[in-house]
């Protein structure tokens, strides 16, 4: 029981200190592009450009198209 009175604090400290380190890194960026380690482990850099050359045009196309595109209740 004696153990308990260093252990309890310990263990809050350690909690609140993975807590700060996690908050850190999500207000540095760290979780912002999940994606992209993976795509440039796989991909040549050329690919992934003219793939996301293709993903912009795409999403512009789309966009347009929605502005476009009204719905009537009939």
């Amino acid at each position: 029981m004696e153990g308990l009175v260093y252990l309890i604090p310990a263990a809050l400290f350690l909690g609140l200190l993975g807590l700060a380190g996690f908050m850190w890194s999500v207000r540095e960026g760290q979780y912002d592009d999940l994606d992209g380690a993976t795509y440039r482990a796989l991909f040549e850099e050329d690919e992934m450009e003219e793939e996301n050359k293709l993903n912009q045009k795409f999403t512009k196309e789309t966009s347009s198209d929605d502005k476009d595109t009204q719905f009537h209740k009939s």
